[in-house]
């Protein structure tokens, strides 16, 4: 008999997600939180790619005889999701952020509200679309339980979506959630015509606070340097199709947030994490210049010259120098 999987998000994430667990031979449960969303045969975010019949839809409560439920819920809501998540079935967080109201990673708020439930999270650079296709990619997958992540890597691997196991919670977490606030910075960047050189260095040195307030939160770097860290910064900060620079993109064209908010197909979660992600370095007194200025831009407390200039006039030091 099949194992089956659960996805709980049927947006473009979760339909690709569950496109990618159908192929590892699962029966696949597609959870929607929208009954609206219930159409047949494909899905509205990803309209190109039918579904098998080894993928059911539905918005009524999920199975409880599943080997792994994959969250593919925004960081924000995850927490009015979770009381469905069955008892001692190990949940896989596929959403990046940083609660707001609590400064807590999606595995923190997992572990205080279902507490019955084992834990990991799935992170790397991926695009929606290309894993739907079936295009290669790699992505890591980590838990403070080791077997437990091997375990999952075992499950949801193909050779087409190499996954690696990690014990790293925090550095894989910590890498999707900031990447979405340097994109934004990125998109910015580029909109603005400050050219290519910029987005070179912004990405660098957005690469190198991420790091520092990585490694006071108790990460290794060599986490930051890897698929949930560097990957995922270059591709959230380079790709036509993140949300997080596309955001960036309009702001630095002039248009207004709300504006380019309301424009995006998804979730830009990069919006969502600045002033958290800012207040958590600040609570560990770790410099992070570029999220501070994307905050402080995002909430129109400054404008984008007086972000170049808070930015460019900064006293120089060597590079390794901390901050």
């Amino acid at each position: 008999m099949k194992h089956r999987i659960l996805v709980m998000g049927a947006g473009a994430w979760g339909t690709a997600l569950a496109l990618h667990a159908a192929r590892t031979g699962a029966q696949v449960y597609l959870w929607a939180r929208n009954p609206a969303r219930l159409p047949s045969g494909a899905m509205p975010r990803l309209p190109d790619f039918p579904l098998p019949d080894s993928i059911t839809v539905s918005s009524a409560p999920p199975p409880a005889d599943v080997a792994c439920a994959l969250m593919v819920i925004p960081t924000q809501h995850m927490a009015s999701v979770l009381p469905l998540v069955p008892a001692g079935v190990p949940a896989v967080l596929c959403c990046k952020g940083i609660e707001r109201s609590t400064l807590a990673f999606p595995l923190d708020v997992l572990h205080r509200l279902r507490p019955d439930v084992p834990g990991a999270v799935l992170s790397g650079p991926n695009f929606a679309r290309e894993v739907a296709a079936d295009l290669p990619a790699a992505s890591v997958v980590a838990s403070t339980n080791v077997e437990l992540a091997r375990k999952l890597v075992d499950l949801l691997s193909t050779p087409r979506l190499r996954l690696y196991a990690s014990a790293d919670i925090t550095g894989v977490q910590l890498g999707g959630a900031a990447k979405n606030v340097i994109a934004v910075a990125a998109g910015i960047t580029i909109g603005a015509g400050l050219g290519e050189n910029a987005r070179a260095a912004l990405i660098t040195r957005g690469l190198a606070e991420i790091t520092r307030l990585g490694v006071a939160l108790g990460a290794h770097p060599a986490t930051l340097a890897g698929l949930a860290g560097l990957g995922d910064l270059l591709l959230t900060c380079t790709g036509e199709a993140s949300r997080n620079y596309q955001m960036g993109l309009a702001l630095g064209r002039g248009n207004a947030a709300q504006t380019a908010l309301a424009t995006l197909p998804g979730v830009a979660e990069g919006v969502t994490t600045a002033d958290a992600l800012l207040a958590l370095a600040r609570q560990h007194k770790v410099d992070v210049p570029i999220t501070a200025c994307i905050a402080a831009f995002l909430e129109g407390r400054i404008t984008l010259p007086q972000a170049q200039e808070q930015l460019l006039t900064r006293p120089l030091r060597t590079e390794l120098d901390t901050p």
